[in-house]
């Protein structure tokens, strides 16, 4: 649900992102300068009144946004975060349901996944802004653990689960997500021992057009990223070259511009722990995977291109925000504040939200005196 768009608020930030030494928030409200090599952009903080940890995030327009998270918290914008209306499922919070991935078709329409063993997956669908909600979709499976999900279209959907009897388990929907089924595993290749999807930003399963769809896996002896040109009915797995062999360790999100061009970043989300290669790039769908010559300094847990620069994408984690114009060859620190995902909109309105109920916009900052 990433598509491609140009507007003349978007184009004016990306002048400034592609310019010279950047003003960025660092996190607690102030602003501090960084030699970044960009100019006049950083995150904004929208407060939300909320402490949950938003993980879940769709970013409909410059001013509409969703969020979802821990306690079974989803809140909506539509003045650019000035006012949330919180429009969380009712009962969500007192059966604990943790709200990781939110996919939102407009400003009313959006599904949400809620991770878990067994029945704890669920899948939730609102067509009045949260007014109301249905739920789609309950795990029959305790030995299925469903992490992300993703929208190709207004109506077909896929959501993945961890691996059960050897393969990773793919639902699918093509209504928009009010009916969804298991597909068969015939064409999913063997997991590797101890290789999972990580449910930290929304973003181990995401598609790109009408039929293609990538997953990111970690935990094994290798991280992988798996593709789909069939909507998730046949697989081929590649090398992600992102740390691994470690169960904190692999390929945590993904984000493709077109069916050719993607990025993988993640590392070792233990806090402390290194990651020397944390993102790396594709040319070819994902079939082969290289290495950024220069990748950000730590785990990133997000990752999401600009729509209006064909060549521009952020990558966001507990210890800050990167940025890469030249398509993830090289990274450069934007952000020094936590936050667990990013998602841009068509129009340009790019949104990141993490721990603490913070919510940010990417917005031209005001210099002091102006």
């Amino acid at each position: 649900m990433r598509l491609l768009g140009v507007g003349t608020c978007a184009a004016a930030l990306l002048v400034g992102l592609v310019a010279a030494p950047a003003r960025a928030d660092a996190g607690g409200g102030a602003d501090t300068t960084a030699d970044t090599g960009l100019r006049g952009a950083g995150w904004a903080l929208k407060a939300t009144g909320k402490d949950s940890r938003f993980r879940g995030l769709a970013a409909v327009g410059h001013d509409a946004a969703w969020v979802a998270g821990s306690g079974g918290t989803v809140l909506r914008t539509g003045d650019g975060g000035r006012t949330w209306q919180d429009v969380s499922p009712p009962g969500a919070a007192a059966e604990g349901l943790e709200l990781r991935d939110i996919e939102a078709f407009d400003a009313r329409r959006a599904v949400a996944l809620s991770i878990g063993e067994g029945v704890a997956s669920r899948i939730l669908r609102t067509e009045d802004g949260g007014a109301t909600w249905t739920e789609a979709f309950r795990n029959p499976d305790p030995r299925a653990f469903y992490d992300c999900l993703t929208f190709l279209d207004s109506r077909h959907g896929l959501a993945v689960s961890d691996p059960v009897d050897g393969k990773f388990r793919i639902l699918a929907t093509d209504d928009g997500g009010r009916a969804w089924r298991v597909l068969p595993d015939t064409g999913m290749p063997a997991a590797l021992p101890g290789e999972a999807g990580f449910a930290a930003s929304g973003q181990c399963l995401v598609g790109s057009g009408p039929r293609d769809v990538w997953l990111a896996t970690g935990g094994g002896p290798v991280a992988r990223v798996l593709h789909s040109a069939d909507r998730g009915l046949t697989w081929r797995a590649a090398d992600a070259t992102l740390p691994a062999g470690d169960p904190a360790r692999g390929a945590f999100a993904l984000a493709f511009r077109d069916r050719t061009t993607g990025l993988a970043v993640g590392g070792d989300y233990s806090a402390g722990r290194p990651s020397p290669r944390a993102a790396a790039r594709s040319a070819d769908s994902g079939r082969e995977w290289s290495q950024a010559a220069t990748p950000p300094p730590a785990y990133r847990s997000g990752a999401a291109w600009l729509p209006y620069g064909r060549a521009t994408a952020l990558a966001v984690g507990p210890t800050g925000t990167d940025v890469t114009t030249d398509a993830g060859r090289t990274w450069r620190s934007l952000d020094a504040g936590s936050f667990d995902t990013v998602d841009c909109a068509p129009d340009g309105g790019c949104w990141a939200a993490g721990e603490r109920g913070r919510v940010a916009r990417l917005e031209p900052l005001r210099r002091p005196g102006r």
